[in-house]
């Protein structure tokens, strides 16, 4: 559910040295923004970020990037990730930045991306929407224009439909689906080293079950 609009987030963000202003001009410099040159993952809609933080502490080799359009989401981001470093958390690895995901191939080089993670995305219901899904046909191209040769990208959702449409969108669009499942807590092989989102945690305490997909680009591509 988007939160509503909060008075001074857009300054916020414009203010804050954890976001990437203009990054259309990073475009294939991405590796001179961060403090090292290192593989690089993008999560596309991630909400208060605490999947990528996680992710960052983690795993240091790795640089990341979290992608929000919304401004109150972002925000909450931001403070979040304020009172981790006040507590000495250190994210030297990880940059965020305010844009629509439809901009991906403005944004980013071809072979810039190493993977792709997109959580619990907004499901856009009606079928006239259906081109606004993350797991669309339509933004499976443009992932395949910033990923590397095996690039992947990694999806988990608990709305099963929506899971059933991207899994026929990647068919369709040529992709390699590498591993799925309906339910990703009772799957041995690949539950491992799975780390929850906000979202994950509150829908499987739930007993709703999670659904995830890997795929990749392909040498064919």
């Amino acid at each position: 559910m988007r939160l509503r609009n909060i008075p001074g987030a857009q300054d916020a963000i414009l203010e804050s040295s954890y976001v990437v202003q203009e990054p259309q001009t990073k475009k294939g410099h991405w590796g001179e923004v961060f403090v090292k040159k290192q593989p690089l993952h993008i999560e596309v809609g991630m909400g208060k970020g605490r999947f990528l933080m996680d992710l960052a502490r983690l795993h240091p080799d790795i640089n990341y990037i979290g992608i929000e359009m919304y401004d109150s989401v972002l925000l909450r981001a931001l403070q979040k990730r304020e009172e981790l470093e006040e507590n000495g958390e250190v994210y030297s690895n990880l940059f965020f930045m305010r844009v629509d995901a439809r901009l991906l191939p403005e944004i980013f080089e071809k072979g810039e991306v190493d993977k792709i993670y997109l959580n619990f995305s907004d499901p856009w219901p009606k079928a006239r929407h259906a081109k606004r899904r993350l797991t669309s046909r339509e933004f499976l191209a443009r992932y395949d224009q910033i990923l590397v040769q095996d690039g992947k990208v990694e999806f988990k959702t608990d709305n099963k439909e929506l899971f059933e449409f991207s899994l026929e969108e990647v068919e369709e669009a040529g992709w390699n689906l590498e591993a799925s499942t309906f339910d990703l807590h009772h799957n041995e092989e690949m539950v491992q080293g799975n780390v929850m989102t906000e979202y994950e945690e509150k829908f499987s305490s739930m007993g709703n079950p999670i659904c995830k997909m890997v795929i990749s680009r392909g040498c064919h591509r």
